[in-house]
């Protein structure tokens, strides 16, 4: 989930219709306020911040989530107007890992968003999975289940390791098929209940561990 805080409406409709139809999970707020509380709710994975903003400037924003240990490594893009380079240099020493000036073109801000994801999951995805009984080491292709190796298709593994990557976060059907299978492919939600039923017959007593929630999609939970 990426989250945009940008009072202009027409800005903020544009860059989530962008972001939200090319494969990326987005959500905007004309409010600082209206974002510090859904962030209570849910952490994203990346923040487009523009600076500009009624209640609170986005560096006073910044400021705030690198002071925290809950979001202090979060990835945050700043959104600058044309010619304002002290605030973009500003924002990069307050903690900001890049930033794009105003207007903007949307496939530059769709590249750069992308990039910055690329290296934040590089920074931070753990080198293997161990929840209980389950063993999967995504860089190589192993899955275990108490310590004999479990066959997967590419699929099948796939949407365990985007399960395991999003742990304790629901994946609507429809977000598992736009990153398992590919935006635009015409598919029906029910090949998503097909791998996930074939994975937990696979997964065998580990199987338990992926979650159905009803009516939305599918989720792992970090073992208590």
């Amino acid at each position: 989930m990426i989250y945009f805080v940008e009072d202009d409406s027409s800005i903020r409709e544009l860059v989530l219709y962008t972001l939200n139809n090319s494969g990326l999970e987005a959500e905007g707020f004309a409010r600082p306020s209206e974002f510090w509380a859904a962030i209570t709710r849910q952490k994203p994975s990346l923040i487009l911040l523009d600076i500009m903003l009624p209640e609170e400037d986005g560096l006073s924003i910044l400021r705030r989530l690198r002071s925290s240990s809950d979001t202090r490594s979060l990835p945050i893009m700043m959104l600058t107007a044309k010619g304002t380079e002290y605030d973009a240099v500003v924002g990069l020493e307050a903690g900001a890992d890049d930033y794009v000036q105003k207007p903007f073109r949307m496939m530059e801000l769709l590249s750069r968003v992308r990039a910055l994801l690329r290296r934040s999951k590089q920074e931070t995805a753990p080198e293997e999975y161990n929840l209980g009984d389950l063993y999967v080491c995504p860089s190589k292709h192993v899955v275990q289940v108490e310590g004999a190796e479990v066959i997967l298709t590419l699929k099948e593994f796939e949407v365990l390791c985007l399960l395991l990557e999003h742990m304790d976060i629901v994946l609507t059907r429809d977000k598992l098929l736009s990153r398992v299978w590919g935006v635009g492919m015409v598919r029906e939600s029910r090949t998503v209940d097909v791998h996930i039923r074939t994975l937990r017959q696979k997964l065998g007593s580990a199987g338990s561990h992926i979650e159905t929630v009803r009516g939305i999609g599918y989720k792992i939970s970090t073992p208590k």
